[in-house]
């Protein structure tokens, strides 16, 4: 009888999702941002999605979450979440970054991420808030 195939040897995984939760759709369209976009993943289709539903509601306030789950060899899973608030903007401003960067103003700041330079933004996203807790977390 053959022998069975070696385990694959244990190693950590990671895992990430993203959205957009904009207050005045109730966190929509959030685990569901990329949907949005459409089989053709356009996000202008997405960010006009966004425009219309609000319609006149004037709360446009918003946040980007980053949640990241590392799963450690014993089974181990931990996760990180980062956030950042902001509000939304419309017609859409700025020809960098991707999804709805162009009508997401940080609060703070007066620029979108679609009008940031990439340093700036990556810097203090949503991505780079729940990756400096895990960071903290595993090799502090």
């Amino acid at each position: 009888k053959p022998a069975p195939p070696p385990k694959a040897p244990a190693s950590h995984r990671l895992a990430d999702d993203s959205g957009l939760a904009v207050h005045g759709l109730g966190g929509a369209p959030g685990i569901y941002s990329a949907r949005w976009a459409g089989p053709g993943k356009d996000f202008s289709v997405a960010m006009d999605r966004v425009r219309t539903e609000l319609g006149d509601n004037p709360d446009r306030s918003a946040a980007f979450h980053c949640a990241l789950s590392l799963a450690w060899p014993d089974g181990q899973i931990v996760t990180f979440e980062g956030i950042i608030d902001g509000t939304l903007t419309f017609p859409a401003r700025g020809p960098n970054g991707f999804g709805y960067d162009p009508i997401f103003i940080p609060t703070g700041y007066t620029q979108t991420f679609g009008e940031m330079d990439a340093g700036a933004k990556h810097a203090m996203s949503h991505r780079a808030r729940a990756f400096e807790q895990l960071v903290k977390a595993v090799f502090a």
